[in-house]
C-alpha cells in the first residue's frame, strides 16, 4: 500500500488508509482503537441533521469522543433538507469537529425512501444545496457517494465534478451502485472517472479486506487512498497490515477494547456489542461456528472475557 499525507482543505490526515462511518459500529472505542493500529481518518456513525436539530439524546451519544483521540475529529451527517443541514451543521453539537462528511451513499429503504443518503444521486441540485449548507459552518467538507443508482444509471464522475464545484473538500466513491448494496464486484472504472473529473482528493471505497486488496484498488483507479468498511469489522488489525505497523496482539486489543466500551457505555451495552464483535473477529478460524453459539449464549462480562481470552484470533 503506497502511503501518503492526504490534505482535506489544509487538514492534513497522516495517511490515506481510512476507517468507513459504519452505523451500530464506529462508536468512540472502536475509531479509537483504529486510529491507533493506523487509520489515517475515522469517522462517527451517520448522525441525522434532523435529529441533532431536535436534540434527540440518542443523535447526541453518537457524538462522542474519547478525551484521548489524536486524530482529525470527523462526524458524518445524512439528512435531504439544506435547512436542517445547515442549522446541523453550525450547531454546537458539531462544533469539536474539524470535518463534517455527508452520506449521499446510504442504500437502506428507510433512509432512501426518506430522499436521503443514495437518493440524492437523482438528484444533483438538491445534493449541491446540502454541500454549500454545510459549508456554511466554515468547516472542511467531504461527501461519500455511490457510482450510481443501477448499472445504467452510472453517475459517479458528474456526481463527483458537481461536488467540487459546490464546495467539498474530499470525496469518497464506493464503488457499487445502490442496488448492489454490499454486493458485487467493485466497479474501479467509475471510480477512476470520478477521480478524473476532480481536483480534490478521491478515496476508493469497497471490498478492501487486505494488502492486495488495497493496492488493486489504488492501482485500478489512482485514488489518493482507500476506506476500509466491512474489512475493519472482520479484523480492525487490517490497518496495523496497510500501514506497515507490527501486527498487535490481537487478544489484548480485543480484551481493551471490552474494557473500554464497558467503562464508557456501561456492561449491558459491552455484552451485547461485544459478543457480535468477538463473532466477527473470529469468523473462519478454528472451533468459530461452536464459539459463536456459546457467545451468544453468554450472559456476562467475565464470562465474556474468559471466551476471548481462550478463543483464535
Amino acid at each position: 500500500m503506497r502511503l501518503k499525507t492526504i490534505d482535506i482543505g489544509g487538514l492534513a490526515a497522516p495517511n490515506n488508509v481510512f476507517l468507513a462511518p459504519l452505523a451500530g459500529y464506529t462508536n468512540a472505542v472502536f475509531r479509537e482503537m483504529c486510529l491507533r493500529l493506523g487509520a489515517g481518518l475515522t469517522f462517527t456513525e451517520m448522525v441525522s441533521a434532523k435529529g441533532l436539530c431536535y436534540n434527540s439524546k440518542n443523535t447526541e451519544e453518537l457524538l462522542y469522543i474519547t478525551p484521548s483521540y489524536g486524530g482529525i475529529k470527523a462526524v458524518q451527517l445524512f439528512g435531504g433538507d439544506p435547512e436542517f443541514m445547515e442549522r446541523a451543521a453550525c450547531s454546537e453539537h458539531i462544533a469539536p469537529f474539524d470535518l463534517i462528511d455527508i452520506n449521499m451513499g446510504c442504500p437502506v429503504p428507510k433512509i432512501f425512501n426518506n430522499g436521503e443518503g443514495s437518493a440524492l444521486l437523482a438528484d444533483m441540485p438538491r445534493a449541491a444545496a446540502l454541500i454549500r449548507a454545510c459549508k456554511k459552518s466554515g468547516k472542511r467538507v467531504s461527501v461519500k457517494f455511490r457510482t450510481g443508482l443501477s448499472a445504467g444509471k452510472i453517475v459517479a464522475a458528474d456526481f463527483a465534478k458537481m461536488c467540487e464545484d459546490s464546495g467539498a473538500d474530499m470525496i469518497t466513491v464506493h464503488g457499487r451502485t445502490r442496488d448492489k448494496i454490499y454486493a458485487g464486484e467493485v466497479d474501479f472504472g467509475a471510480i477512476a472517472g470520478a477521480k478524473a473529473a476532480v481536483g480534490i482528493p478521491v478515496i476508493a471505497n469497497g471490498g478492501v479486506f487486505c494488502d492486495e486488496d488495497a493496492e488493486r484498488l489504488m492501482n485500478e483507479t489512482g485514488a489518493d487512498g482507500v476506506m476500509v468498511a466491512r474489512g475493519a469489522m472482520y479484523a480492525p488489525w487490517i490497518f496495523a497490515e496497510l500501514t506497515g505497523g507490527g501486527p498487535p496482539d490481537r487478544r489484548a486489543l480485543v480484551l481493551k477494547q471490552l474494557e473500554d466500551t464497558a467503562a464508557l457505555f456501561g456492561e449491558r451495552f459491552a455484552l451485547v456489542f461485544m459478543r457480535k464483535m468477538a463473532a466477527f473477529y473470529t469468523k473462519g478460524k478454528k472451533g468459530s461456528s461452536a464459539l459463536r453459539e456459546r457467545l451468544f449464549a453468554c450472559d456476562g462480562l467475565q464470562k465474556l472475557r474468559q471466551m476471548i481470552e481462550e478463543a483464535e484470533f
